[in-house]
């Protein structure tokens, strides 16, 4: 089958008892047993519940994993990973990632768990981590990364994981299963936010872990279950109603996302634009290899810097300023002072996340409409 019929059927019969063409909300916090011990397969929605299995079982499906576990944020997903890595392990991890995820690896330092963050989008870099200090655990990735947008080539970054004998994550969050599948290049596994393109609609928060190997899935299913950062039923089901027109929609961002790019680029008060299907972008070569599409993010840094790149911000009418990403409207984001304000500054400056930086998620409107919103607020 293909994407646009998959996303609707795949994992999504009609319900036996009803023939219900959506999946049910089922609500009920314990599940009956016959005997002590003896259930229908649930027993408490902390550990199981109905609508988020079949949830779970239609992103494994759409990632190509043996499993997958819903989350109540894609932060709560990470922590679900990163909290299988005890004291003496070691993580290698981009230097360019969402400020959350980043947050959490410097946490996991403070509990002895040595993290090295580098530039993966140079296969050297990854090479000689691994050549050089104790063996890696895990090597984390984002491709593309939040918020410079940068690409790491995932098959040769996961040969040389192979070799360390090292598990790789990957955060999928901007691609999409629809543009990019890294289990299918072997990673190990694939984290979400679903609260963005999964769900979709700016309504629903969530996260995921999708993940290759069973014996792993039981491993990170404890800690799910243990640590309790589940969705409720009724977020699952927005869940399961957001994957149904996941294709349609992420194909009209990434056509939008393009006309954003390709006028940005060409504007004088422009000193950059990030968008991995501009020819120009220096993992273009790359992501065209190993995505289907280039998605609907991109960033720009604005001639005059912080002062210039507010005033901007300020001035867009269809881009609503605001957090998040990955929703039917547009977004403008400034990441220096919202996404990634907890950074200091200096570290900002040392990763490229200047003051004229903005972040733009391109929505489903009228591209030519949220063109000329750029135009009038950079005239």
């Amino acid at each position: 089958m293909e994407w646009d019929t998959r996303l609707i059927h795949e994992g999504q019969s009609p319900d036996p008892l009803t023939g219900a063409v959506n999946v049910p909300v089922y609500l009920s916090t314990t599940f009956q047993q016959s005997s002590p011990g003896v259930s229908k397969g649930f027993v408490y929605s902390r550990t199981g519940n109905p609508t988020r299995a079949a949830l779970e079982r239609i992103l494994a499906k759409l990632e190509g994993g043996s499993g997958a576990l819903a989350f109540g944020s894609g932060m709560a997903a990470i922590s679900a990973l990163f909290m299988g890595y005890p004291s003496g392990s070691r993580i290698v991890a981009g230097d360019d990632l969402y400020h959350g995820a980043q947050r959490l690896l410097e946490l996991s330092r403070t509990h002895g768990v040595r993290v090295d963050f580098i530039d993966t989008t140079n296969l050297a870099n990854i090479r000689r981590a691994f050549a050089e200090g104790p063996p890696v655990d895990l090597l984390y990735l984002e491709t593309p990364t939040n918020p410079l947008l940068k690409i790491t080539d995932l098959k040769g970054a996961v040969a040389i994981a192979r070799k360390g004998h090292s598990k790789v994550a990957v955060d999928n969050t901007f691609a999409s299963p629809v543009f990019q599948r890294p289990l299918e290049m072997g990673a190990d596994i694939v984290v979400h936010s679903t609260t963005k393109y999964i769900g979709g609609h700016s309504d629903v928060m969530g996260g995921a872990l999708v993940v290759r190997s069973r014996p792993l899935l039981e491993k990170l299913y404890w800690y799910q279950n243990s640590a309790g950062g589940v969705p409720s039923p009724f977020d699952c089901y927005l869940m399961i109603r957001g994957i149904r027109t996941l294709g349609v929609r992420v194909r009209q961002h990434a056509e939008n996302a393009r006309k954003v790019a390709d006028f940005l680029k060409s504007h004088p008060k422009i000193v950059r634009t990030l968008y991995p299907g501009l020819p120009e972008h220096p993992g273009h070569a790359i992501a065209a290899r190993q995505m289907d599409g280039y998605g609907g993010m991109v960033s720009a840094e604005v001639a005059g810097g912080r002062p210039a790149a507010i005033r901007v911000a300020r001035r867009l009418k269809i881009f609503t300023l605001g957090e998040s990403l990955g929703g039917v409207e547009s977004l403008v984001n400034h990441p220096a002072m919202m996404t990634h304000r907890a950074m200091p500054p200096a570290e900002q400056k040392q990763k490229g996340i200047s003051g004229g930086l903005l972040r733009f998620s391109v929505g489903i409107e009228d591209g030519d409409d949220l063109v000329d919103d750029l135009r009038q607020a950079l005239g």
